[in-house]
């Protein structure tokens, strides 16, 4: 879905253009709350609304201005995508973010963790390889069975 949004370096026509998907590489810009309401179609007072509810925390200038990064605006397409198009209030996007929040933290902890058991894979498997166990339990060798003739 594409969204409006003003070209960074336009004239004060306020030109306009689609905006795709926003790339993955992103610059540490900082949008004021007045470019957030206008590039979202909402008022600035729902921006502070959620900012004093715990929603969305913008970095502030110098100047005491909110200033919203590209990450604050990746949120609050979450934010409003649960909202408007889900029907989900306040306190269960509150809910559903920390809740994304820990799955993250938990799929990189993992991520971690399945890199730690790898590793230890393969330095036991080299390990083996340098030299075979000397106190195996089961013979690591076939053993040759001799069949002998009955007697009658």
């Amino acid at each position: 879905m594409s969204r409006p949004i003003r070209a960074r370096n336009s004239s004060p026509k306020r030109e306009y253009r689609t905006m795709s998907p926003r790339p993955k590489k992103r610059a540490k810009a900082g949008y004021m709350i007045s470019a957030v309401a206008e590039l979202y179609k909402l008022h600035p007072q729902t921006l502070r609304l959620y900012e004093r509810v715990g929603l969305l925390k913008p970095s502030r200038s110098q100047g005491n201005t909110r200033l919203y990064t590209d990450s604050d605006l990746e949120r609050l397409d979450v934010i409003l995508t649960l909202a408007r198009d889900m029907g989900v209030n306040l306190a269960g996007i509150e809910i559903i973010l920390n809740m994304r929040e820990k799955m993250v933290e938990m799929e990189k902890q993992m991520a971690e963790f399945a890199q730690v058991v790898q590793q230890e894979l393969s330095r036991v498997a080299s390990r083996m390889d340098e030299r075979p166990p000397r106190h195996a339990i089961v013979r690591a060798t076939p053993r040759v069975v001799r069949i002998q003739g009955r007697e009658g």
